[in-house]
């Protein structure tokens, strides 16, 4: 990597016309991601991407004038000082929060280039395009912080436009998985309990049932759609909350029977289930929007109900 202070005015100007044109590149992708959730952001990143086209063009005349038709491949990586990016505008879905908090460190950034190659620079004319530009990229600055300050209406819209991407994308599939896990294996980890009386076989089966279950419906979940018409998010993602969450869901009442004790473990087992049904009815009341009362009454039914088979199978 080249130190900055290496750097020729050509090369600075090379450098100037590299930067604007990864930033505006994405500030494009930025733009055609979030202008269908977001559009009054992905509008002020379709002005920000048009305003770092034109000082790309203007840093280009200039260098034609200077230096010729030739500008030498100068990236930001390719010299020491630059702050190392994650490549956020690859990944899909975007987040809000951070789409915003990239666009102003970039901005800073390329504010400070343009100072400090402006400070360096004898040629007058190289120097005032510079600082012209170090000044708009201020304005660019004060823009991306006005990302998180749109008027109430539009930050409204896209907050609630934000918080059902996050249902869609993550509680939706999470939520799905913690019922199914810690629904689905109560009949087999309390079956195995009472049909054994021993708490390792009882363990062993709960183990194997929150495993199991938790592949099957990471798999079921990441192959049920793409996320390209539901706007449900990466199938990966989806399955992997899902899966997780699935054997969290089992393995939470599978724990106690690491106890010896068979009595205890199962008090203790019995205790974790009415916590894990409570947390259910809870995130549905408070993220689907589900009435307290009939979220709790229909996961308690459902949750008691199959806690019953499962003791009389064994006991049978």
């Amino acid at each position: 990597m080249r130190s900055f202070e290496s750097l020729s005015a050509r090369e600075i100007l090379a450098l100037a016309i590299s930067l604007e044109e990864e930033d505006e590149r994405i500030y494009a992708d930025y733009a055609e991601e979030l202008k269908q959730d977001f559009p009054a952001t992905a509008a002020m990143f379709g002005t920000m991407r048009q305003e770092e086209s034109d000082h790309r063009r203007r840093l280009i005349e200039l260098y034609q004038a200077k230096f010729g038709e030739h500008i030498p491949l100068i990236r930001r990586n390719d010299v020491k000082g630059f702050v190392h990016r994650r490549p956020i505008w690859l990944t899909r879905p975007l987040r809000l929060d951070a789409v915003r908090r990239e666009a102003a460190t970039m901005e800073v950034e390329t504010r400070r280039f343009y100072e400090k190659s402006a400070a360096r620079t004898e040629d007058a004319s190289i120097r005032q395009l510079l600082n012209d530009l170090a000044q708009e990229e201020r304005s660019h600055e004060y823009r991306a912080e006005e990302l998180s300050d749109l008027d109430a209406a539009t930050r409204g819209q896209e907050e609630e436009a934000n918080r059902k991407l996050f249902l869609l994308q993550i509680v939706q599939p999470g939520l799905v998985g913690l019922m199914d896990g810690s629904v689905s294996t109560l009949a087999p980890v309390f079956a195995a309990a009472f049909a054994a009386r021993d708490t390792h076989i009882a363990f062993a089966v709960g183990l194997a049932a929150s495993i199991g279950a938790g592949i099957s419906m990471g798999f079921a979940e990441a192959l049920s759609d793409d996320g390209s018409l539901t706007g449900r998010g990466h199938p990966w993602i989806r399955g992997l909350v899902c899966g997780l969450m699935t054997a969290l869901g089992g393995i939470g009442h599978t724990l106690p029977f690491l106890i010896g004790n068979f009595t205890l473990a199962f008090v203790i087992a019995v205790g974790v289930v009415l916590v894990e049904l409570t947390s259910i009815a809870w995130i549905r009341h408070r993220y689907m929007e589900s009435p307290w009362l009939s979220a709790t009454v229909q996961v308690i039914i459902g949750g008691i109900l199959v806690f019953l088979a499962g003791v009389l199978i064994g006991e049978s």
